[in-house]
């Protein structure tokens, strides 16, 4: 009632009045009602509450949706989930697939460090975590994610470094869209200490410190070793080795992304031979 006398000093709808109000809660009552408790007995009806804030509410209406297999549509043609150690190389065989293949590149760690930056209160929070080097709530990346690649032009997407954890890759694709294929960069500890200390000299970066990086390690083989083991179970995961020299990476990337069926973009708009 408090919502629809509200909404009657902005609508300018005739029924937005208090009588008409009752009488359409009677007709609800009389006649709505026991359609629910039909459905209740076929077993397909599902209550929600609608009385938090709307986010809230559809929250659980998104449940209900993923309860059904009822799928958002897509947000991208393409979607590759590119994982691998703090350090592996992902940053660099990502920026060579943007220049080829024409991939929108979306790295989920400067997503959350732009977060930072803005010192917002999830970017205060983000900092803390990150710190700490604990993950940061999936619902506030897989939002930050979900939003860069609503806004993209290009809708084919690398996410790098992320699903970090399982209930991440779950929540991703129920919420946004399933991954295509996972790329996962292996690369012994060791090597990837070297790179991410010799990077702490210029890179300005809070995490960039030893302390950090063994954090950051404990993290990463707790809970992102699991998820390439869940994808490959899946068959759609592929490992490549980052420790030889960049480019002999590459050249194990684009067989990867041929075995996919996704081909480079073009180098011109229209080829013609002359014989």
């Amino acid at each position: 009632t408090e919502r629809l006398m509200e909404r009657g000093l902005t609508s300018g709808r005739s029924d937005d009045n208090m009588d008409s109000i009752r009488k359409r809660f009677d007709t609800f009552i009389s006649q709505s009602l026991p359609v629910l408790d039909h459905y209740k007995q076929k077993g397909n009806a599902h209550v929600v509450s609608s009385v938090p804030a709307p986010d809230a509410v559809y929250e659980e209406v998104q449940a209900v949706m993923a309860q059904n297999n009822v799928r958002p549509k897509p947000v991208a043609d393409k979607v590759v989930f590119v994982l691998g150690g703090p350090g592996s190389g992902k940053g660099t065989q990502c920026a060579k697939i943007v220049e080829d293949y024409g991939f929108t590149h979306l790295s989920a760690g400067d997503l959350l460090r732009e977060e930072v930056k803005s010192r917002s209160a999830v970017g205060k929070m983000c900092a803390t975590l990150m710190t700490e080097g604990k993950l940061v709530p999936m619902e506030v990346t897989i939002g930050l994610l979900k939003a860069a690649m609503k806004q993209a032009e290009n809708k084919n997407f690398l996410i790098d470094g992320f699903p970090r954890a399982l209930n991440q890759g779950a929540a991703f694709e129920s919420s946004v869209q399933e991954a295509d294929f996972v790329l996962f960069f292996d690369c012994p500890l060791e090597t990837m200490t070297e790179r991410l200390l010799e990077r702490g000299k210029t890179s300005g970066r809070a995490d960039d410190n030893m302390d950090t990086i063994r954090k950051r390690f404990d993290t990463f083989t707790s809970q992102s070793v699991p998820v390439l083991d869940h994808y490959q179970v899946l068959g759609n995961a592929h490992v490549v080795s980052s420790v030889p020299a960049p480019d002999a990476v590459y050249e194990e990337v684009q067989a990867v992304m041929a075995q996919n069926n996704v081909r480079p973009k073009p180098v011109a708009d229209k080829v013609v031979f002359v014989l």
